[in-house]
């Protein structure tokens, strides 16, 4: 036999290995995301369980026709979840001014009024600074300092080098857990003495940041009850150094607790009259039938829900997308 046509037939039967490999690749790929899977068209299992309560509530609703008792059901399920008083008056007069004919009309006039609750705000960090300063605030045991090392990981994950300062110079054991998060994810921490001035601390991690080329300041603060004036004229204090002669922090980013509910519209009042909140962390959705609250904040003080904590791991905090979040709320409704 030739060598030449050895070859050839070499050539072709490597050709047909490799057609083989690609198609078996693209099959597996296509299990991954199959029906009933997470995939980039189908919100995750851990937001679905944040709006099942309210599903259950709207089929409910529907029942076998529209009637008051309609109306009176759809009305419950929205203020269940935490929707709140004023926006679930407003979207139930405007599902009714729509007219619909069939429960299949109503949730899509449902849908269209719940998406506009949202708007089109502004959803994406804006870190132009150098270094960038990100200012995190919120009350004890909302996960704020988790929440830090996840903004952590996701921007190291975009390339970006972030130094932490541990401004929460007063809950005990608060510099070491912002420490520990540090070291597993090789990111430097500045602290200072415990119960010392945490604006101190900020100046220093600026220095710090600037010095190492950082691109960005993730600043933990202490978790005030949003009652404690003093403690929130402290915040301002930590504001004015953090901005460091710009007049303006990037980011001020709000921690809350999904399963707080409308306690949390109110720790977002007294926040934003001590600094300029430029976004909110909504933790623990995954654990909570009270997925409303993001309404709620949003149409009552126009702060927009820019990322979401959906469990414990290092890449469970995630953008909030109010496309997704309404199509779930109404996938099964």
């Amino acid at each position: 036999m030739d060598t030449p046509f050895v070859l050839a037939i070499v050539v072709v039967l490597v050709i047909l290995m490799a057609i083989g490999l690609v198609l078996l690749v693209r099959r597996r790929s296509h299990d991954r995301t199959s029906p009933g899977q997470p995939g980039p068209d189908r919100p995750s299992p851990k937001i679905s369980r944040a709006t099942a309560a309210l599903s259950a509530g709207l089929r409910r609703a529907w029942g076998s026709g529209l009637d008051e008792d309609t109306w009176k059901g759809l009305e419950e399920a929205l203020l269940a979840a935490d929707v709140g008083v004023e926006a679930t008056t407003a979207v139930v007069a405007g599902v009714r001014a729509s007219h619909p004919e069939t429960a299949s009309e109503a949730r899509q006039a449902l849908a269209r009024l719940l998406r506009a609750e949202f708007g089109e705000k502004d959803r994406t960090l804006h870190l132009v600074g150098s270094p960038a300063v990100i200012l995190v605030v919120g009350v004890n045991g909302t996960g704020k300092t988790t929440s830090i090392a996840k903004l952590a990981a996701m921007l190291g994950r975009d390339h970006k080098s972030v130094l932490l300062a541990a401004g929460d110079t007063f809950r005990a054991g608060a510099t070491a857990q912002l420490e520990t998060w540090g070291d597993r994810l090789g990111v430097h921490v500045v602290s200072g003495q415990e119960g010392g001035d945490p604006a101190s601390v900020v100046f220093d991690a600026l220095e710090s940041g600037r010095a190492r080329g950082a691109d960005v300041v993730i600043v933990d603060t202490a978790g005030r009850l949003h009652g404690k004036k003093n403690l929130m004229a402290e915040l301002g204090k930590i504001h004015r150094v953090a901005s460091d002669g710009r007049g303006v922090v990037d980011e001020v980013l709000l921690v809350l607790d999904a399963t707080a509910g409308q306690n949390g519209v109110i720790q977002v009042r007294e926040f934003t009259a001590a600094v300029p909140v430029s976004g909110i962390v909504l933790t623990k959705l995954d654990g909570t039938a009270k997925g409303g609250i993001v309404i709620a904040v949003e149409r009552q003080l126009g702060v927009p829900i820019k990322f979401v904590g959906l469990g414990e791991g290092i890449d469970d905090l995630v953008p909030f997308d109010p496309d997704g979040f309404v199509a779930d709320l109404l996938e099964e409704s």
